[in-house]
């Protein structure tokens, strides 16, 4: 392998998730190494997994293994994402999200990246669940209406 371009280990390590078998970061850092890549560590490779939305999901054995969400799409592009939100709703206090199992994380992501001016002060989520506080739970239909327009397939 060329281990001198910048692009091997990514590579790597997109291939390494694709497996979905790496439970832990130790096991993905370990994983890389064994490829050669010695200069690889666990808070590198925690970057990594925040850097290219990473998520936790069950395989196909029902082990908690990280994945890239490529088959999802990756947050620039919506129209996948879309068709992951299932139910929106609010309780005057927040805003919940009901997704499809294992999609909760990559929604809140985007959610996050979009921020304030769309009413989002943060969002928590859960494995098929998000809670998003409000910038202001005076003003709740606003962000309710702005997460709608999201995910416009969704009422």
């Amino acid at each position: 392998m060329a281990h001198g371009k910048p692009d091997a280990m990514l590579d790597a390590f997109k291939a390494l998730l694709k497996e979905e078998r790496y439970g832990s970061q130790g096991e993905i850092v370990d994983a890389l190494k064994a490829l050669g890549f010695d200069n690889i560590s666990q808070s590198k490779v925690s970057r990594m997994l925040s850097k290219y939305g990473a998520v936790r999901t069950r395989n196909a054995r029902q082990e908690m293994v990280y994945c890239l969400p490529a088959e999802l799409g990756i947050p620039s592009t919506r129209a996948p994402l879309t068709q992951l939100v299932l139910d929106i709703q609010h309780n005057d206090v927040m805003v919940i999200i009901r997704t499809s199992p294992g999609a909760a994380q990559l929604i809140a992501r985007l959610l996050d990246s979009v921020g304030q001016k769309e009413g989002v002060l943060g969002t928590i989520a859960g494995d098929d669940t998000i809670f998003i506080a409000p910038v202001k739970v005076s003003e709740i239909d606003f962000t309710l209406a702005k997460v709608r327009e999201l995910f416009e397939n969704v009422s």
